[in-house]
């Protein structure tokens, strides 16, 4: 049974219909072979799956287990599932950074399809000074942004961190459902969302402003990177 509506399929298509170049999808499973369970994982490949019959070539889209497909896993730094890796570039096949932890769904569904039109232009619509900043980047910058299906304001949040991924290879930018991994929306202190986790040191509350964020990543970054000033 469709997942999304005649009306969702048709706006849908014609977004993926004016993409530029094809995009990749990898979605990371638990292993039913082995036993393993995860309604979230079904309901992630399904919706993924289902994006990719709507458009007609341009999505791409690859299934691994976490548990057998150990080389991918370790690739593109997947440790929990359900996971999405979207793979972009001119083939349609290079890491651009952005992950999705747990199922794109509700709010983070739009999000998504940002990210794919973003990874099938390359055109990410920073600042400036922002795209400059990342530019002088020469250590790993890791992004956790934790939200909620039902957060309107968190998709602000992680279309940021997702776009400074697509603009720095030093970049890797996570959206994790703080529900579907409450052990590590714990360890990370998560009361509110979106709230956002910069190289384990940095906490940004709330979809803050592109300015302001930049502002605290600036801050992290002194004496670990040389942003112009």
């Amino acid at each position: 049974m469709a997942l999304l509506d005649a009306s969702a399929q048709k706006q849908l298509r014609d977004i993926f219909t004016a993409l530029p170049r094809p995009v990749t999808l990898l979605v990371f499973t638990a292993s039913k072979e082995r036993g393993g369970r995860c309604d979230a994982c079904e309901d992630t490949q399904a919706l993924v799956e289902e994006l990719a019959a709507i458009a007609d070539g341009k999505i791409r889209v690859e299934v691994h287990s976490l548990a057998t497909d150990r080389d991918a896993a370790d690739r593109y730094g997947v440790d929990k599932v359900p996971a999405v890796v979207l793979l972009g570039g001119p083939s349609g096949r290079s890491d651009v950074g952005v992950r999705f932890f747990g199922a794109p769904a509700g709010y983070e569904f739009v999000t998504l399809i940002e990210d794919i039109k973003m990874a099938s232009t390359g055109s990410t619509g920073l600042a400036e000074r922002t795209v400059e900043v990342l530019s002088h980047l020469t250590s790993p910058l890791h992004i956790q942004v934790f939200v909620t299906p039902t957060c309107p304001y968190c998709p602000r949040a992680v279309l940021l961190a997702h776009r400074m991924a697509m603009a720095s290879e030093w970049v890797t930018s996570d959206a994790v459902d703080a529900a579907e991994f409450p052990d590590l929306a714990r360890r990370y202190q998560v009361y509110g969302v979106p709230r956002t986790v910069i190289n384990e040191t940095v906490h940004v509350e709330g979809a803050v402003p592109e300015r302001m964020f930049m502002a605290q990543l600036v801050s992290l970054l002194d004496g670990n990177a040389s942003p112009a000033a």
